[in-house]
């Protein structure tokens, strides 16, 4: 990771994150990526479920021609799919429209959060797991555009930075709002936070500067820390905030599951289910005819299979209408609230679809030997909330 070695150590966290703004001189450029700035704006904005804001997006893109964008996730356990597939039609995306990416791998958080039991080997090998399955599956890793960075290495390299803007950012926030933030750990209770967990939403917000990014492309349930970071902009009188994009959360595959859970296999597709999982799991997943709200399946239909293929094939007897290949999610809908598209069907295509996704996974897994030993051992760890 490229670092200003010429910043003063002893130079406030108001100072150094001055010179994170966006470059005066920087020139409106579509070359590198062959759109122009409003197709760039579009692909970027369609990431998000929400984007804060779109005018401050549109000014970046005019003034930066490769914003940084900053994703991360801590390592713990197995990668479901929204991790996996979800994932990397986002970042795709955004780097076809001449984005660099910088994917955070928050090993001290995950500590942090007693993910893996706190186990720090355990968590940095699941996170080398990560890696692997979005290289298998089609990260477009070889742009040169995507960074994976490690957070307890770049932390303690660049300490001096680090740690000063953390404290800054708890001095300047009352432990209620901190508390608060602590709901993107997944952790409700503020009673069943330790003392360090306080701290999580201090350094996630700090990761923002410390990164240098222009774009925050998190899930929703990122959100309140994200909102943190431009809080903090206005503490310190600084004119360029962090854009927030926030992307979809897909929810569990059962009824009434709101969000995938690890520590619960039957929610979600995982990145290495076999093929038989996938078809067992999508068998008995929720999906109620004429229904589409919170119906699972259609969501991954919208959010995965779509993007990735650009098209929905349902394979049908000619009796029950043959076979029918949907271009737009909104033509779905209306065959499935209709009952022309019955949920049989829908779940047939949809556990095709997603075996197809995963096939290249699973063949990274068996014909890589490093890859084959790495997952050997991430299956015996146990997952730890």
């Amino acid at each position: 990771m490229e670092v200003d070695k010429a910043q003063d150590q002893q130079c406030p966290p108001e100072e150094k994150l001055d010179s994170l703004s966006i470059t005066p001189a920087a020139e409106e450029s579509s070359s590198a990526t062959g759109m122009t700035l409003e197709e760039r704006f579009e692909i970027i904005k369609s990431v998000g479920e929400e984007c804060i804001q779109e005018s401050e997006l549109m000014l970046l893109l005019s003034k930066k021609p490769e914003p940084i964008c900053y994703d991360g996730f801590e390592p713990s356990g197995h990668m479901h799919i929204a991790q996996g597939a979800m994932k990397i039609i986002n970042v795709n995306k955004l780097l076809s429209a001449g984005c660099r990416v910088r994917m955070w791998i928050a090993d001290w958080f995950a500590q942090l959060n007693n993910k893996m039991g706190g186990d720090i080997k355990k968590i940095q090998e699941v996170g080398n797991y990560f890696i692997e399955v979005w290289k298998a599956a089609g990260m477009d890793i070889d742009s040169g555009k995507v960074e994976f960075l490690w957070a307890s290495k770049e932390i303690n390299e660049r300490a001096h930075e680090y740690w000063p803007l953390v404290m800054d950012i708890a001095a300047k926030n009352k432990l209620p709002r901190l508390q608060r933030c602590c709901q993107i750990m997944g952790r409700e209770d503020p009673e069943d936070l330790t003392g360090a967990q306080i701290f999580y939403p201090c350094m996630q917000c700090a990761d923002i500067f410390f990164l240098k990014a222009d774009i925050c492309q998190l899930g929703m349930d990122q959100r309140k820390v994200n909102v943190l970071a431009r809080e903090y902009c206005d503490d310190i009188k600084r004119k360029h905030k962090p854009i927030i994009l926030s992307h979809h959360m897909l929810p569990g595959l059962l009824q009434g599951q709101e969000k995938m859970s690890k520590s619960d296999p039957s929610s979600a597709i995982f990145m290495d289910d076999s093929e038989a999982d996938v078809n067992l799991k999508i068998k008995k997943a929720y999906c109620p005819p004429k229904i589409v709200e919170k119906n699972p399946c259609l969501e991954y239909v919208k959010y995965i299979v779509l993007p990735w293929f650009k098209e929905f094939t349902i394979d049908r007897e000619a009796a029950y209408g043959g076979p029918k290949t949907y271009l737009t999610f909104e033509e779905v809908v209306a065959d499935y609230e209709a009952e022309a598209l019955h949920p049989k069907d829908l779940k047939f295509a949809l556990a095709k679809s997603l075996n197809k996704i995963l096939q290249p996974v699973r063949d990274h897994f068996v014909n890589n030997e490093y890859a084959r030993n790495l997952l050997k051992k991430i299956k015996k760890y146990k997952v730890t909330k």
